[in-house]
């Protein structure tokens, strides 16, 4: 698992306060590092469900509960006279899991009496990591932020050659979830094991000719949306190409965001409009 370093700020970092101990048995993430000069107060880990905000709906923020290897960790500042913002941590981490292909699902600005929140999400390591951040503004000398970390096996899907042929001459189409790192194309192990039953099937059905199509949520500008779910179509395409399948009998295109078949309102909804559909010729 790649770690989201917080590199950025260690410049601008305080002269080093005295040091202060973390919590008796309590450590980072292995996917984040702390922010420079702070120390752990608590630290709780174990298998749960957390709530992380993925939205607005009434002037509220709409949670989603979400079950897995949970971390929850409160850190407090060493430094009162150089602690950073609650909008300096937030940017902070919203800049770390970006830089390893993760998003910013929620943002809520920090404001008098409120220290803001963010909610992050990042696929790495075979998981889906949910990052809840929320900076304290209250408590004294120094001020603290808390983390909230789940991590929950990555949506795979591995449909077998025949129940994929099944499904085309049944219904004319199939939705796959094939898991690609965010603004990537690459196939992962999950999507070569899927194109492998691909392959497998079409030499199976030698006259089968299909489309292979891309779709992505509405995340992002509708144009760039159309441009990364056509490389991952043509990603695949290559890939069963790859595998022994003459090019004639396949066509590749990226539709984005355009047909959605959920709502993509929720967290829900969107990963299932992420997807790659065969559609039979």
């Amino acid at each position: 698992m790649r770690t989201a370093c917080l590199l950025a700020l260690l410049a601008l970092a305080a002269p080093a306060a005295l040091a202060q101990e973390d919590a008796r048995g309590s450590k980072d993430h292995p996917l984040l590092t702390r922010y420079p000069d702070s120390h752990i107060v608590e630290y709780v880990k174990n298998y749960n469900t957390e709530e992380f905000a993925t939205g607005t709906r009434a002037g509220q923020p709409e949670r989603k509960s979400v079950e897995g290897d949970a971390t929850v960790i409160t850190y407090f500042h060493n430094n009162a006279e150089k602690q950073p913002s609650a909008l300096q941590v937030i940017r902070n981490y919203q800049n770390a899991i970006k830089g390893i292909g993760g998003q910013v699902v929620y943002e809520r600005m920090p404001k008098d009496g409120d220290g803001g929140e963010t909610t992050l999400r990042v696929t790495t390591g075979g998981k889906e990591v949910w990052i809840r951040l929320e900076p304290g503004i209250f408590s004294a000398p120094t001020q603290s932020y808390k983390l909230w970390i789940v991590e929950v096996a990555a949506m795979q899907q591995v449909v077998s050659a025949n129940k994929l042929l099944e499904e085309l001459n049944k219904a004319g189409f199939i939705a796959l979830y094939i898991n690609f790192d965010t603004g990537k194309w690459d196939l992962k192990a999950d999507g070569r094991a899927t194109v492998a039953e691909i392959v497998t099937m079409l030499k199976g059905a030698p006259t089968l000719r299909i489309a292979i199509e891309g779709h992505t949520d509405n995340v992002g500008q509708a144009a760039a949306n159309k441009a990364l779910s056509e490389k991952r179509a043509q990603s695949v395409m290559a890939a069963i190409v790859a595998g022994g399948i003459d090019a004639k009998r396949l066509s590749a295109a990226g539709v984005g965001q355009e047909r959605p078949i959920a709502d993509n309102r929720s967290e829900e909804g969107r990963a299932k409009n992420r997807r790659v559909e065969l559609v039979k010729k």
